[in-house]
Order: structure tokens, then C-alpha cells, then sequence
């Protein structure tokens, strides 16, 4: 069954000296989803993830982790919770063994060798597991992060900015990783500015933008209804302008007039009818073209969009 495991209702967070950083915050995430939370530096994504988890407290509103008040029951709340932040904290010296075995008895967990043997393997650290976390490269100290986050067993897993800084092989590595979790029954909530982190690895999609949450979707009904389709044209002979009897067509020129280019609404059905009644259109103009190819507007045309139409 496909259940809500957090419910946030009507949060607000506005700290001393007056900063709103959240307004009115209405959000579930459902059980054994991945949820991203997209939007720029400063939107408000880690204080949201911050209330959740019960690090800050919230101006109004309240949160339900898995049933629980997050302030009220704030105990059974937070050991469902596995937090990844985005720095190792000085812990230098500790073995990785050591590292995530302490982190699951911070949560009063009785010890479960045959647990943290699990999670190490599952994230390619057994073999690293009397290392020193000083010797550790930076994939690897990203994966123990996840290790500590999960040694205590939690349903649901916080990735702060999972793969800021990392280049792109590491990047595709750690999405594996999460689709593993996923897969094993955790629900997953990321935050990122990483556009195509979002669109890779997410079912739904949050927008938040100067603390509001903007928008959520589904990611394919959000690509499907917000993007735009382009039809590229390669004419024979370049156009100086549109003709006066194409104007009712969204149209434009690129390469010097050899490229005519009509945009249209992604989402309408009738995408056939449109392009049939644009190319007879075309045809009684005389305009001929020599090859055409068609783009869909990404995720990240569409987030500049939403955030530039709240600016």
C-alpha cells in the first residue's frame, strides 16, 4: 500500500532578526518514494530538511513522521530518520567500522554486527571497514556518511545535497546507490540544485523558491504539462523575417534565417493536428526545408521558468 510516511502541515520558520525562510509549508511524501527537492542556494531546502529531522524548531505548523509529532514525539520521530549531511564531521581518526557502529548506538540501538556488515556491503565498504577515515577518498567518505545515516535502521533517508562537489562518475555511482535503498523499502528525500539529478533520479518533484514551496509533481506529468516542444526547420533558402501569414504560429529565426523554429505546448493532445496545420501552412507559403528535428524542453528549462515567473 502506497502510504503518506511524512505529513507537513502549514510550517513556518522565520529566525531571530526576522528572515522568513519557510511560508507556509504543505507537503507529503509518500512511503518508498523518491522525493527531490529542487531550487536554488538559500531557498530554504535545508531548513526544511532541518525542521523535519527536529534540529530546528519551527515558527508555526507541525510535522508527522511515520505518525509521530516530530516535537511531541520527538524520540520515535527522529530513529526513523537517517540524516546525510553534506560534510564528515572530525571523526579523522575512527575507523569506518567504528564510525557507523557508534552512530547506531547514538540512536540506543542494542549493537547488530550483522547489520552494519549489511549496510557496509551494500554501499562497496566492507573491504575499507578498519580503514581510517582520513584515508579514505572522497567517494568513499560520501558513502560512509550513508552507512551512518542508515546503521540505525530508519524508514526514510535525508540526503542533503548528496553529490555537491563530486564529479560525475561518483555522482552516477551514488544514484545507484539510492535506487538500491529505494528498492530495499527506504524512502528517500534529496535535495539538490543539480537539475539532472532530479530529473534522473526522482518520482516526484518539489520546487521551492525564497521559502515557498512552488510547486510539486510527478516528474513525467511535470515534463509532459510545463514542456515545451520545438520543431527545427533547415530551409533550402534563409528567411529575413516571418511571413505576416504565420504570424498566429510561435515562431523564430536562428542561423542567419537557414533555421525556422515553432514552439508549441508539449502537453496538448492535439500536437499532430498543430504540426500538420503549421506544415500545410508552410507549404502554401513556398517555404521549403531540407531536413527537421524536434526537442523537448528539459527539467531545467522548466525550473528557470518557475522560478523566474516568482521572482
Amino acid at each position: 500500500m502506497n502510504d503518506s510516511i511524512i505529513t507537513i502541515n502549514a510550517l513556518n520558520k522565520t529566525y531571530e532578526g526576522g528572515f522568513q525562510a519557510l511560508t507556509h509549508i504543505d507537503l507529503t511524501i509518500q512511503r518508498g518514494e523518491i522525493f527531490a527537492l529542487l531550487g536554488p542556494n538559500g531557498a530554504g531546502k535545508t531548513t526544511l530538511i532541518s525542521v523535519v529531522c527536529g534540529l530546528v524548531n519551527p515558527t508555526a505548523g507541525h510535522v508527522l513522521v511515520d505518525g509521530f509529532d516530530n516535537i511531541t514525539h520527538y524520540r520515535q520521530a527522529r530513529e526513523r530518520i537517517g540524516l546525510v549531511p553534506q560534510e564528515l564531521t572530525n571523526e579523522a581518526f575512527e575507523t569506518v567500522w567504528n564510525t557507523v557502529s557508534f552512530s547506531r548506538g547514538l540512536f540506543g540501538k542494542a549493537p547488530n554486527p550483522a547489520h552494519i556488515e549489511k549496510v557496509l556491503k551494500s554501499l562497496a565498504l566492507w573491504d575499507k571497514r578498519n580503514n581510517r577515515l582520513m584515508t579514505l577518498s572522497g567517494g568513499m567518505k560520501r558513502r560512509v556518511l550513508i552507512a551512518k545515516a542508515l546503521s540505525h535502521e530508519p524508514r526514510i533517508l535525508f540526503l542533503d545535497e548528496p553529490t555537491a562537489g563530486v564529479d560525475v562518475e561518483l555522482r552516477r555511482e551514488m544514484w545507484e546507490v539510492v535506487r538500491q535503498l529505494r528498492d530495499n523499502g527506504v524512502t528517500i528525500i534529496l535535495t539538490t540544485h543539480y537539475i539532472e539529478e532530479a530529473e534522473e533520479m526522482a518520482d516526484r518533484i518539489g520546487v521551492i523558491n525564497r521559502g515557498e514551496l512552488v510547486l510539486v509533481e510527478e516528474k513525467a506529468a511535470l515534463m509532459s504539462k510545463l514542456g515545451s516542444k520545438q520543431l527545427i526547420l533547415n530551409l533550402h533558402t534563409p528567411l529575413a523575417d516571418i511571413p505576416a501569414q504565420l504570424s498566429h504560429f510561435e515562431l523564430s529565426l536562428a542561423a542567419e534565417g537557414y533555421e525556422l523554429i515553432y514552439t508549441y505546448d508539449g502537453s496538448q493532445e492535439e500536437d499532430g493536428h498543430a504540426i500538420s496545420a503549421f506544415l500545410t501552412a508552410l507549404e502554401r507559403e513556398g517555404i521549403t526545408f531540407k531536413d527537421l528535428n524536434t526537442r523537448q524542453s528539459s527539467l531545467e528549462d522548466i525550473f528557470v521558468d518557475l522560478v523566474k515567473e516568482r521572482a
